[in-house]
């Protein structure tokens, strides 16, 4: 058995708490730091402070009370609140001692097998003096580790589990070996309601003073696509870009246009423009009026292609002719990300609109 004098020193002037709700450690982010990204400075500190995923919560807290906590493994999309949950469930459980228990790791920057051979290995095998419970190992991004990092990292979790736990984060669970998922209890964390990114953004809003219209939030709520992080980031750049301009920040709020141009989205009307444009007009003027957007406001295809899907489901046509449009949509983008010329495939795009325009004539 491996013993650290720091380490023992450390514990002995901090005796850890793991009991849930007891010695809770300040936020780790130190939320009166305006030099902070806001993501930082309003991560959750605790687990009521988790925005969503409330049968996920509640199960793990179940897992602390009982003191039975297995391996976890909590994979899901960006911004969905998989490193704020596990990193609140750490500080209720260890308090102060927060830093002695808890190896934290991002696998993407450090995910050779080196790495699992001496930080992590090392980390499980030791015990600390007069602690109660187990250790914590956090793996970020583990889905970014080689094939023979996973491989020795499943017999480590398996030899010191008795005073070791690991938690596995994961944006996709198919690049994550089938041994070590088995290890593990799953959770999936799917996006987060627009209702909790709603109450979150909100309170944000009143502790920064942000002066944002009600278009404008809705418009952010709807680009978040379930993020919190790309949420909290647009509205933070979109704020201090009017700080920089201190008339315009008291005279006018936030637009919608502000949100969409921080995003780089095109904006709804211009797809309606273009989809309209497309469907009326002949092929050389919808050219035209396309280039036209795209020069002025400094959109891609790819991102058109992206607004046209969601204006198909709103457009009243037969379901062939929504098929078609889809199927060629689809297809146009394929090309696109294999490298095509995106002038060639912005006329593809357009004979695609107008050919299934055919089924609905007939």
């Amino acid at each position: 058995m491996l013993f650290k004098m720091s380490d023992m020193e450390m514990i002995i002037d901090n005796p850890p708490a793991i009991t849930l709700g007891k010695g809770k450690a300040p936020s780790a982010t130190g939320k009166g730091d305006d030099n902070l990204p806001w993501v930082e400075k309003y991560r959750p500190s605790s687990l009521d402070d988790v925005a969503g995923h409330e049968s996920i919560i509640s199960t793990i807290r179940t897992f602390i009370s009982s003191n039975k906590v297995p391996h976890l493994l909590f994979y899901g999309p960006p911004g969905t609140g998989k490193t704020s949950t596990i990193l609140a469930v750490a500080r209720e459980i260890y308090g102060n001692n927060f830093k002695n228990m808890v190896l934290e790791l991002n696998a993407s920057d450090e995910r050779g097998i080196d790495v699992v051979r001496d930080q992590i290995k090392t980390f499980a095998s030791t015990r600390q003096m007069f602690s109660k419970g187990f250790k914590l190992i956090i793996l970020d991004e583990a889905d970014a580790m080689t094939n023979a990092a996973q491989n020795a990292l499943r017999r480590i979790m398996e030899k010191y589990t008795t005073h070791t736990r690991f938690c596995i984060l994961a944006n996709y669970i198919h690049k994550l070996a089938p041994a070590i998922q088995s290890r593990c209890t799953r959770f999936r964390f799917a996006p987060i309601p627009q209702s909790s990114i709603r109450k979150r953004v909100q309170t944000v809003i009143e502790s920064e003073n942000v002066n944002i219209s009600d278009e404008a939030f809705k418009s952010l709520l709807s680009l978040a696509k379930g993020d919190m992080r790309r949420a909290l980031n647009v509205l933070q750049a979109c704020h201090v870009a009017r700080d920089d301009d201190s008339a315009a920040a008291e005279s006018s709020p936030i637009t919608e246009g502000d949100i969409y141009e921080c995003v780089g989205n095109p904006r709804p009307d211009d797809i309606r423009m273009i989809m309209d444009t497309m469907m009326s007009e002949e092929w050389g003027t919808a050219l035209r009026t396309i280039r036209k957007i795209k020069q002025t406001n400094g959109i891609a295809l790819a991102d058109i292609l992206q607004g046209l899907f969601e204006e198909i489901e709103r457009i009243q046509v037969k379901p062939i002719t929504r098929a078609e449009w889809i199927m060629g949509l689809a297809e146009i983008e394929y090309r696109l990300s294999s490298g095509g010329s995106e002038n060639l495939q912005t006329s593809g795009m357009i004979g695609v609109i107008k050919s299934g325009l055919d089924y609905e004539q007939s």
